[in-house]
């Protein structure tokens, strides 16, 4: 039985579709037949979404509407999450009590769940081939903590209904997360955490990562995985490999890049104070108009956190062998797709 025909007639809620991974995932989910249901808010941005996708409004942090949700479904996919948050509380208001209610919604129901993770619950590590399914967590910040509290919320609950995924860097059309590299090697500026150092990474083509949530559906999935492109990587190479699918995506000649090695001081200094400059207009903003801020400085102590490390890697090996994953998606080219959605964005 292929992925695809797991999911045939199927009935899918998928939470966080309206966002980046989302987008990627959709299609793929469609594809395969299955009839699908995203969850939004009353605010979420629905346009872009394709017309065979029935919408159902709920609130992942009041728990509002999640029991007609969740209703006559098959999987739940869940991929909401809070990636950049100004503090602890941030992450466990978003990720944590989110999962919570989510998991009172499914506690009765027969329905399978598929948590999108975060390589971050498991921790760093600088050696190939990376961290395994069996790794004891060791995660480093708030947000890695919180990914892996909301898988134990889940588990709980769920026990073998739950299924985890954990991916690393993920990257395509669509992601601001790596916006601020791309637009820096557009102008031949790329940093690199640590002096003397390279930064190997895991990472992998938000079409993969589509790819790899169809293969967790499949029945036999069960646990926690792992899953990248196969590849290792150091943070230069990634940025090398941006400046020139950004060169290619302006229709320019390829610049000269300058890797900056940044000494792990500078970038403590720096992460402190974006994230205090983030807390002071918060703080202002929610004094005038009683909302605060839109969204978390990208760069912050928390992130800091996790670039200190030796460098985030991750053996995806079982997936492939167990489910069939194959991740198809090249780093020229899905850099080339990411920076082509940028620029018609306009954001590049």
């Amino acid at each position: 039985m292929t992925s695809a025909s797991v999911l045939s007639g199927r009935h899918v809620l998928l939470t966080g579709g309206t966002g980046f991974v989302g987008r990627h995932v959709l299609p793929v989910l469609l594809a395969a037949g299955a009839r699908v249901t995203c969850l939004v808010r009353a605010t979420s941005r629905t346009a872009h979404l394709p017309t065979a996708v029935n919408l159902v409004e709920a609130d992942l942090r009041t728990g509002q509407g999640l029991a007609a949700a969740v209703e006559g479904k098959d999987i739940v996919i869940h991929m909401a999450a809070l990636l950049f948050g100004l503090g602890w509380q941030d992450y466990l208001a978003a990720n944590v009590l989110a999962a919570e209610h989510l998991a009172r919604a499914l506690a009765q129901k027969r329905a399978r769940c598929l948590l999108m993770s975060s390589l971050a619950a498991t921790g760093p590590c600088g050696q190939a081939p990376g961290v395994g399914d069996d790794a004891v967590p060791a995660p480093v910040s708030a947000y890695g903590w919180s990914k892996l509290l909301a898988e134990q919320t889940l588990a709980a609950a769920l026990g073998e209904r739950l299924v985890v995924l954990r991916p690393p860097i993920i990257y395509g059309s669509g992601d601001k997360g790596l916006l601020p590299m791309f637009r820096g090697v557009a102008r031949g500026l790329a940093v690199s955490p640590g002096l003397g150092r390279e930064f190997p990474v895991s990472a992998v083509h938000a079409d993969d990562m589509a790819r790899a949530v169809l293969c967790a559906c499949r029945p036999q999935a069960h646990g926690v995985y792992h899953c990248n492109d196969g590849q290792v990587y150091t943070m230069s190479h990634l940025c090398r490999a941006m400046s020139r699918a950004v060169a290619q995506a302006l229709g320019r000649p390829l610049r000269p890049l300058h890797c900056l090695h940044m000494p792990l001081p500078v970038l403590a200094f720096t992460a402190g104070l974006s994230s205090a400059l983030g807390k002071l207009i918060h703080a202002c903003g929610r004094q005038l108009t009683g909302r605060g801020l839109h969204r978390a400085p990208e760069w912050n102590l928390d992130k800091y956190r996790e670039a200190r490390q030796a460098g985030w890697l991750s053996d995806g090996s079982r997936m492939c062998a167990e489910l069939g994953f194959e991740p198809q998606v090249g780093l020229d080219a899905g850099m080339l797709e990411a920076a082509q959605g940028y620029v018609r964005e306009g954001w590049l």
